[in-house]
């Protein structure tokens, strides 16, 4: 016989430890949150990568020279009916 799905007991704040509780009414907002651009991505390099380049505007620079040698896709073509 098959047994049907089991139920998770909801944790609440007493089964936390006391180092994982937090007053959310003493804490401040994110004072870096309006440095980064809106449509920014982190991208995390390797060590091995971050040696060969000293700022980001290097990187960005290589990368779209790359972006340029891609050539473009081919447009596709319907099928007449």
């Amino acid at each position: 016989m098959k047994k049907g799905p089991r139920k998770r007991k909801r944790s609440t704040a007493r089964d936390m430890r006391p180092e994982y509780r937090l007053d959310y009414g003493e804490a401040r907002p994110n004072r870096f949150a309006g440095r980064v651009p809106a449509k920014a991505v982190a991208v995390v390099l390797d060590p091995d990568v971050t040696a060969v380049f000293d700022s980001s505007e290097s990187v960005n620079a290589l990368l779209r020279s790359v972006v340029k040698a891609i050539p473009p896709p081919a447009k596709r073509r319907r099928k007449a009916g």
